[in-house]
């Protein structure tokens, strides 16, 4: 049974970032902006990128996956810098039957610090709650990269709590520390609480 109207990777715009879906010329800035850094990649599932070329392998599998409508991955593009993604987000999990929404993302370092990541994550929750219907968005971070978590916090979600070596990353098997929004939450939020 599906609870969310799902709409696919539609392009999301504020007045600094724009998210779009990737094209099969973004694998080499992909490579060289985050996918085939190790310090961007520590705390990932997915080890650090060889060549452009690995990189390009998995934007054919997100291009041909643009067609079904619950496939949500952006491109992260800052308007100032033209074109060139500098990293992505998207919903790498899904549960329709609770309309849930669990996100990833990944930036690369040379953007960090900056507010970007929060920016383009504030951006997916508008658009999952009030476009798609999403009942609940969460993510989850390792401990050890407490970093992603002020992210999370920043976007208004919450610290749910943290499973004792659930996961799996670069590191080995971590800890998961889970947060998460609810649609209550948001539309219930004080003006201002949640930034858009």
């Amino acid at each position: 049974m599906r609870t969310m109207n799902h709409l696919g990777t539609k392009v999301l715009e504020d007045d600094r970032l724009i998210l779009r879906r990737f094209r099969m010329d973004d694998a080499q800035a992909m490579f060289e902006n985050w996918c085939g850094d190790p310090e961007v990649t520590k705390f990932l599932m997915w080890p650090p990128h060889e060549s452009a070329e690995t990189s390009k392998k998995v934007l054919g599998d997100w291009i041909s996956r643009y067609a079904e409508d619950d496939f949500y991955q952006w491109a992260i593009t800052l308007k100032e810098d033209g074109d060139a993604p500098i990293g992505t987000i998207g919903v790498f999990r899904e549960d329709d039957e609770v309309g849930m929404a669990h996100i990833g993302y990944s930036l690369g370092k040379r953007w960090w610090g900056q507010g970007i990541m929060s920016a383009a994550f504030r951006m997916v929750i508008v658009y999952l709650f009030a476009e798609v219907h999403a009942n609940r968005i969460e993510a989850r971070h390792d401990p050890r990269n407490p970093n992603s978590g002020k992210v999370m916090l920043k976007c208004g979600l919450k610290y749910e709590g943290t499973l004792r070596e659930a996961d799996r990353n670069n590191q080995g098997v971590c800890d998961a520390a889970y947060y998460a929004i609810l649609a209550k939450d948001y539309f219930g939020a004080a003006p201002g609480s949640i930034q858009r």
